[in-house]
């Protein structure tokens, strides 16, 4: 009942950009930190940023950073991540997740994938010339 569903991954070029989304049915974000997740293939699951629930607190890896934003649009249950000058190293499938009690308030600490506890199906993102 309680679902998460990725939306605007795809093929771009080193340097370009993409918007993925984050739709929410079944429950409201507001009571959730959200995280962004990302899995390349033969590579280890990688917390690459989290937002609180209010939206007031936000970290990213340090790969990411200056380079990836997310937000939060907690009356349209959404949660955006804006991803620019991307790198072929970014490809992967990137995932949403939700977190009941993990907060993502501790500065500069990307998201743990063990402590989220819901998750959508996962976006294709392909950066290549």
């Amino acid at each position: 009942q309680l679902q998460l569903v990725e939306s605007g991954g795809g093929l771009v070029q080193p340097g370009g950009s993409l918007r993925l989304s984050c739709a929410a049915s079944g429950f409201t974000l507001d009571y959730y930190a959200i995280g962004w997740f990302r899995q390349a293939p033969g590579k280890e699951r990688e917390g690459v940023s989290c937002i609180s629930r209010s939206g007031g607190s936000t970290n990213y890896v340090d790969s990411v950073k200056g380079r990836f934003t997310i937000s939060r649009d907690n009356a349209k249950n959404t949660v955006t991540l804006e991803m620019n000058s991307l790198k072929p190293e970014d490809t992967a499938d990137y995932y949403c997740a939700a977190a009941q009690r993990t907060l993502c308030t501790d500065y500069g600490v990307p998201p743990s994938p063990r402590e989220y506890d819901y998750w959508g199906q996962g976006t294709q993102v392909t950066v290549s010339s």
